[in-house]
Order: structure tokens, then C-alpha cells, then sequence
């Protein structure tokens, strides 16, 4: 998902969702949900779900292409990539109780 602009798109989610390993330019939404395998695995964290860069060019999209590419040969790497964005929750309910709790942050702010 090469996007230029993305607010918040739900084709990445469903893409995790369902095992669909995405690749994206790091933009707004995509740039919120998809967190780039080998980014963090350089600092020692696996919970990277896909692939994403920054330039909106050509050349930045063939590189994470081909780094996708490189991680799906190997399978226990890919199938991690896999379940990490499939354990994500983007429900409803988990945004909701995140804003519950910020209510309630709020509201215990405010009462001091």
C-alpha cells in the first residue's frame, strides 16, 4: 500500500487480520498499525507485523518488496511476521476501552 496520504485505512487491518503480511509506506494509519519487521528486530524486538517505508518513491517500495521477499524464505521468521499481525486487536471494543480509560484519566485529573 504504496499510499502518498492515508488517515487511517482498514484494508491494512484486514491484511493482518488475516495473515496477509502487508507492505506499506509509513503514512498516517499505516504508519499506526504496521510496524516494520526489520526496524524492530534491529532493536531486538519481534513484534514487527509487516513491512513499511518512508520515501514515496519507487526505489523505497522495491526495497521493502524485495526485504519481504528475502523474509519469506524464510518460514519460521514469516510465520512470525504472520501471527504478530494476526494477535493484534483493532476491534471496536478494545478502541473503546482505551477511551475509557482515558475518560476516566480525565476524570480523575479533574476531581485532583
Amino acid at each position: 500500500m504504496p499510499s502518498h496520504y492515508e488517515p487511517c485505512g482498514l484494508n491494512q487491518i484486514y491484511s493482518l487480520k488475516y495473515g496477509t503480511v502487508p507492505i506499506v509506506r509509513k503514512t498516517g494509519g499505516l504508519a499506526d498499525t504496521v510496524q516494520d519487521w526489520n526496524e524492530y528486530n534491529s532493536y531486538g524486538m519481534d513484534v514487527g507485523n509487516g513491512y513499511s517505508f518512508e520515501a514515496y518513491e519507487g526505489f523505497a517500495l522495491e526495497n521493502a518488496v524485495k526485504r519481504a521477499i528475502n523474509d519469506f524464505h524464510n518460514k519460521p521468521v514469516w510465520e512470525k511476521i504472520m501471527k504478530n499481525g494476526m494477535a493484534r486487536d483493532y476491534s471496536w471494543r478494545k478502541s473503546a476501552e482505551k477511551y475509557v480509560e482515558l475518560y476516566n484519566k480525565a476524570i480523575s485529573k479533574r476531581r485532583g
